[in-house]
């Protein structure tokens, strides 16, 4: 939904909400990825399952708590779909709060990951060593980006915002396991998880090219919301509004892989 920016929060606000909600969706990743590892050793599909579950759970609850003062984008894939949608109209996300809001991010989950390690007595910063560079991977995480972009925008073009929570932790859920990268979907999330060598991380090396796929998948999925929602709506109302600002969405979750 678009909300007047006389009626935004403070960008500081803002940020630091996009901060917080980043890092707990981390934590929650991580550390229910941890925590899955030790309650089913050598069971890999029960511990991508309870990770799932427990990201899944997560993030609804992130989204439902974070919208209304910054648009719970978590992600910086939909801050800057925001903007670019937004740009024509005026509308959209400015490109000093988009900036501002992916510096967040990246902040936020790097603080996620460390705040997981450190929860479960493990070094603070340890590189994984989880390769996850083939282009098979690449394209899962094309697809699950694209989605996520879908679900989100056309939601808010829509003017279903409300809907957000259930209905992108759904795809989040079914891009676990649809998808063969696991989805992380989410370019800040990635980075943090290259700081864990547990079962959710992500090679350094590796992150380059999951952070491209993700970029080309969120173009992908603005070019499938402007083709399919080319006119916003409000809430409750016939005439087109702008999608942008305020999403009321949130970004992707980072599921964990084996």
């Amino acid at each position: 939904m678009s909300v007047p920016a006389a009626a935004r929060p403070p960008l500081a606000r803002r940020a630091l909400a996009e901060l917080t909600g980043t890092g707990l969706l981390v934590s929650v990743v991580v550390g229910s990825g941890i925590m899955a590892v030790r309650l089913s050793p050598g069971d890999v599909g029960l511990e991508l399952l309870e990770n799932s579950l427990a990201t899944v759970a997560g993030l609804a609850v992130i989204i439902a708590v974070l919208a209304p003062v910054s648009g719970a984008h978590l992600n910086p894939v939909v801050s800057a779909v925001d903007w670019a949608l937004g740009r024509r109209s005026g509308a959209g996300l400015p490109g000093r709060d988009a900036a501002v809001y992916v510096a967040a991010q990246v902040v936020g989950a790097v603080g996620g990951a460390v705040v997981a390690n450190l929860m479960f007595a493990l070094p603070a910063v340890t590189a994984s060593s989880t390769a996850r560079s083939a282009p098979h991977l690449w394209l899962g995480e094309v697809v699950a980006t694209a989605g996520l972009v879908l679900v989100v925008f056309a939601l808010a073009r829509s003017g279903r915002g409300a809907l957000a929570p259930a209905a992108v932790a759904g795809w989040v859920g079914a891009a676990y396991w649809a998808t063969s990268s696991t989805s992380f979907a989410n370019p800040a999330v990635t980075i943090g998880r290259a700081l864990t060598g547990t079962f959710t991380g992500i090679a350094p090396t590796s992150v380059p090219g999951f952070v491209a796929a993700q970029a080309a998948g969120a173009v992908l999925g603005a070019g499938l919301v402007l083709v399919l929602y080319p006119a916003a709506r409000p809430e409750g109302s016939g005439r087109p509004a702008s999608v942008g600002r305020e999403t009321a969405a949130a970004g992707a979750v980072p599921p964990a892989g084996c």
